[in-house]
């Protein structure tokens, strides 16, 4: 059975494996569009392993010289992927987890509105998160980009990924994400307006922009590998900066993602992801009307296989 998909402003058709139908409008965008000069941004401390995950990733999606990743402190030592990339050392100055999320906040919003007098779009992301196109499209992130969109931004539905303790053994950092993890928690904290294509400013943690509504885009998911592995995840309780800045609470609330994920009984991606997106458009936070509610009863997902060997 066929379904159609929505392109912004086209619309594609998938066959009943979620793959495009022969002689689809989707095989012509790279072509009908010129394709857009994108960015993407970061910043990261202690967290090498994640930012060289980062630049592989959006280095072959963007180019390595459309990356912008910010040290926060001048102790900060670059892995050999970081040579290409553009990069900045910002003084370390620590503040307590609330107030240096939106500082943080504040200045990737500086940062990219200075990047639009040279490039379209800017995606802002925390370094343990990867925008991804649905791998049923064949198509890049630039490409997929550079078709029209009327919004300001657009979000990705967002899978917070983790081990499944019962199931998954602890990962293998030479190999893929997703060819050894299967399953998500359907977290609208991952729902997040990463892509801008006008200077916005984003609210704390970039969960939304301030002054504006946001879209959840049909074809984008936003995947966040903070929790990937057990022992990798949990030996964050141990980072010095993070103890002395009162990070020890929301790290230990994150690490319950293993126990929803151990616990859940796990829903087909493809038969789940466009009930969630509905949900988190319709409804909202009574605190935060211009982002989206998380869903009830800790939903988690089977990833399709499709998404296999992509992170």
């Amino acid at each position: 059975m066929a379904a159609d998909v929505n392109l912004g402003h086209t619309t594609a058709r998938l066959n009943h494996k979620g793959e495009p139908c022969s002689g689809t409008i989707m095989n012509q965008i790279s072509n009908d569009a010129a394709p857009k000069q994108i960015a993407a941004i970061t910043t990261v401390r202690n967290d090498a392993f994640f930012l060289e995950k980062w630049i592989q990733y959006y280095g072959a999606q963007l180019g390595l010289k459309n990356l912008y990743v910010f040290l926060d402190g001048h102790d900060q030592i670059l892995p050999e992927a970081a040579r290409d990339i553009n990069t900045l050392f910002l003084p370390r100055q620590p503040l307590e987890r609330v107030p240096a999320m939106r500082r943080r906040a504040r200045v990737m919003s500086d940062l990219a509105r200075g990047l639009f007098r040279y490039f379209d779009a800017v995606i802002v992301t925390d370094v343990d998160e990867f925008v991804i196109v649905d791998p049923a499209l064949n198509l890049s992130l630039v490409d997929y980009l550079s078709s029209p969109h009327s919004t300001s931004t657009l979000s990705g539905l967002g899978l917070d990924v983790g081990q499944h303790m019962e199931l998954e053994t602890p990962l293998d950092q030479t190999k893929p994400f997703l060819d050894q993890r299967g399953f998500a928690h359907l977290s609208s904290r991952y729902t997040k307006p990463n892509i801008a294509f006008r200077p916005v400013t984003w609210g704390s943690g970039m969960h939304r922009i301030k002054g504006r509504n946001f879209r959840i885009d049909p074809n984008l998911f936003l995947f966040h590998f903070g929790m990937v592995d057990y022992q990798l995840a949990t030996g964050k309780t141990a980072d010095a900066d993070r103890l002395a800045t009162g990070w020890t609470g929301h790290l230990s609330r994150r690490e319950q993602l293993f126990k929803i994920i151990a616990e859940s009984k796990p829903i087909d991606g493809d038969d789940y992801f466009e009930q969630a997106r509905k949900y988190q458009t319709r409804h909202r936070p009574f605190y935060a009307l211009n982002k989206p509610a998380m869903i009830p009863g800790n939903p988690v997902v089977r990833i399709p296989e499709r998404f296999r060997g992509i992170i």
